[in-house]
């Protein structure tokens, strides 16, 4: 019983790969973290080197990941109880993101910690249209919206105490794919929302945001239904998305138009 730990995305993948694609739900960041290391270099998210390891049970079996990409806290995948235990020995950590009872294992071994902030993981059920629509319609982002999406993306990363310096690849990577999309009203952009490229059947709605001018008008809920109806549509088995579980605006939002929970993630960290 032991956690391996690479700096190699093929290596991590080949060992690990389908153990997560088995739980796409609950492995949904690690695998589209890893992918990303695989299409773009182990720098895609910063000038550090990756971590990225996996722990082997008494059976040999694989039943547990992690992933780290600075300046980012470390990610914690499934994993069972004794592989997180394992990990707080094995990868001295300041911080990490992982599921709720796993943050409480790994939080239990420090001297102290502190609740950076919790999120919920839901997926799509049946989807429920807004009803009544806002006024306005879905279109597909294009290479001519740039400077207006990364403007957005940046004002979205602040609003979640996320970094900015990927703005501008998310922005053109998200419109090349047409996984980006804006809700216009009277011909102006009012939200947009985006998805994630499939895999394992699975997708994540990603960077939901309207600007605070056109807020209250159903524009968020209308933009995330038109994604995740695409989605659907494209195939997608599974249609996911994270909340932050201290804003009950958006949290409401999901749940009308027929997303429901599936776990919680905790973001902890060490007390200095």
């Amino acid at each position: 019983m032991t956690w391996t730990f690479t700096d190699d995305a093929d290596v991590f993948l080949d060992a690990a790969g389908a153990w997560l694609a088995a739980r796409p739900a609950e492995n949904t960041l690690i695998l589209t973290v890893t992918a990303t290391l695989r299409a773009e270099g182990p720098h895609a998210y910063g000038d550090g080197a990756p971590l990225l390891g996996w722990w082997r049970g008494p059976d040999d079996e694989v039943a547990g990941t992690v992933v780290q990409t600075p300046p980012y806290r470390p990610l914690l995948g499934a994993a069972v109880p004794d592989a997180v235990a394992a990990l707080a020995v094995a990868l001295p950590m300041t911080s990490v993101n992982a599921d709720r009872a796993s943050a409480a294992t790994l939080a239990a071994r420090w001297p102290g910690h502190r609740v950076d902030q919790e999120q919920r993981l839901y997926r799509l059920a049946e989807l429920i249209p807004p009803s009544p629509a806002p006024p306005g319609r879905p279109r597909r982002a294009t290479a001519a919206d740039r400077d207006l999406l990364v403007a957005w993306h940046r004002a979205f990363a602040a609003q979640v105490g996320q970094p900015d310096d990927l703005a501008g690849r998310m922005v053109d990577e998200r419109t090349a794919s047409g996984g980006l999309t804006l809700w216009e009203d009277g011909g102006t952009p009012v939200s947009m929302a985006a998805v994630t490229p499939q895999i394992a059947g699975a997708v994540r709605v990603v960077a939901v945001y309207t600007p605070r001018e056109h807020r209250g008008r159903g524009y968020a809920g209308a933009v995330t239904a038109e994604v995740s109806r695409a989605a659907r549509e494209a195939g997608a088995d599974e249609v996911l998305l994270f909340t932050d579980l201290a804003n009950p605006t958006s949290n409401g939002v999901y749940l009308r138009i027929g997303y429901r929970p599936v776990l919680d993630r905790v973001l902890i960290s060490r007390e200095e």
